[in-house]
């Protein structure tokens, strides 16, 4: 049987503490867009010393790069060296599982919360420290993970949803600079984001076109003239979650904020962070299943219909269980998940098929919630409501479940039987 270690079990404490006392007061106006759930999240980080914690210590390796490219040695991973330091959130980097449970705590009372977190750190941050140079991460990557600033990851478009790569928005070099056109949609923080970056293909030749290969990340920051946002969009769940648009009308950056300076492809990196969001996918289940299944069990135990407790009747006794058998699976799922990042053994056709199980359940486990309280689980006042709504963004959400299918089996005939796959992701030919 899988057990938390020590450390993993004070977060989990911690943060039942602080998000029951401190955070669910603030739910509802958070989901009413009435407080801004930025602000909520970083009061979170704060209290727990790890802002100022990672700030410092992102610096110091800020500062270990810059001497390594001072002597011409570019190659240092700044993930690797977070990972060898202990992390930046109590370790979460070195042991992935403490993470996973900061991430399972929080969604046991808002999913939006952790939503936010993954669009500034998972994505907007982790792509800069993964692709930028000493001096990019000190200017964009550690005012992310110190909150100062909020981040966004711009890289779905309105005709690129999972064909991710698909991309219309370019970025045409013109000196030392680049000009920036195109539109992205569905983007977590993008109303009020600070520094956001932007997936591009880099127009060079009129007619030439885009190698689906060939996508770069660039940085821009929130009042470049040319760039504008929509209003949060008004979604089914995930209210607390601000998501919009992004539109770049020729909008002028200079060369320095191309990620890495250079104009090597950024495909790899891009599907590394689509990578990281679907292996955390069983964390955000996990917590939404956890919550639903031991409200729903306090309901059964405490509600009486018809003389007996619910719980009584044979029907309600096998919901609860299945309820059981799904939290289980999905909690064991986030640990073999979590066990594989940190030994660098993560494999597309585990997390792929993973992240579709988890958001099954998550729905499901939900669905029964809200069905086993009756019209009491259809009112607002009884948290499953809410987690009903936002567990269904976790099977469309960085890969749609059709889509973890495919990469899934895609993954496997490639590994197993030795098909290669043609650039666009397709089965190209057996092998001869």
């Amino acid at each position: 049987m899988f057990e938390l270690s020590e450390g993993a079990k004070m977060i989990e404490q911690t943060l039942r503490q602080y998000m029951t006392n401190e955070v669910a007061p603030k739910v509802e106006a958070m989901e009413k867009g009435e407080i801004s759930s930025f602000e909520v999240i970083k009061g979170l980080f704060q209290s727990l010393g790890i802002t100022e914690m990672g700030r410092n210590q992102m610096l110091k390796l800020v500062e270990k790069k810059r001497k390594l490219e001072a002597a011409g040695d570019d190659k240092m991973n700044m993930k690797k060296e977070l990972r060898a330091e202990g992390g930046m959130m109590g370790g979460a980097q070195a042991d992935p599982i403490i993470m996973f449970v900061a991430i399972k705590e929080i969604c046991r009372v808002s999913p939006s919360l952790a939503l936010v977190l993954t669009g500034q750190l998972g994505l907007a941050a982790n792509t800069i420290v993964g692709k930028g140079t000493s001096d990019q991460i000190e200017k964009y990557a550690v005012p992310l993970f110190s909150f100062e600033k909020m981040g966004a990851w711009g890289l779905t478009e309105p005709e690129a949803g999972s064909d991710a790569f698909a991309l219309k928005t370019t970025a045409k070099p013109d000196g030392d600079y680049y000009i920036l056109n195109g539109s992205k949609t569905f983007i977590t923080n993008a109303p009020y984001a600070d520094i956001l970056v932007i997936w591009a293909h880099i127009d060079r030749e009129k007619g030439t076109k885009a190698d689906k290969r060939l996508i770069y990340p660039f940085v821009v920051e929130k009042g470049t003239p040319g760039l504008a946002v929509s209003k949060p969009m008004n979604k089914m769940g995930m209210k607390g979650s601000p998501t919009g648009e992004i539109f770049l009308d020729d909008v002028r950056i200079h060369k320095d904020q191309l990620l890495g300076k250079k104009e090597k492809t950024g495909r790899e990196e891009a599907k590394e962070s689509l990578s990281g969001e679907r292996e955390g996918a069983p964390a955000m289940a996990w917590g939404i299943i956890e919550r639903c299944f031991e409200d729903s069990l306090e309901y059964a135990c405490t509600r009486k219909q018809f003389g007996k407790y619910l719980i009584e009747y044979q029907l309600m006794q096998e919901k609860i269980a299945r309820m059981y058998m799904h939290l289980e699976n999905v909690r064991n799922l986030a640990f073999k998940q979590a066990w594989a990042v940190k030994e660098g053994k993560s494999r597309e056709e585990d997390f792929t098929i993973a992240k579709y199980y988890a958001s099954s359940a998550a729905c499901e486990v939900a669905s029964e919630a809200v069905q086993l309280m009756g019209g009491y689980g259809y009112m607002q006042e009884y948290h499953v409501e809410m987690l009903y709504r936002d567990a269904k963004l976790i099977g469309i959400g960085g890969g749609t479940q059709e889509i973890q299918m495919l990469n899934c089996c895609k993954a496997l005939v490639k590994e197993r039987k030795g098909w290669r796959l043609s650039l666009a992701g397709g089965f190209l030919e057996p092998p001869q």
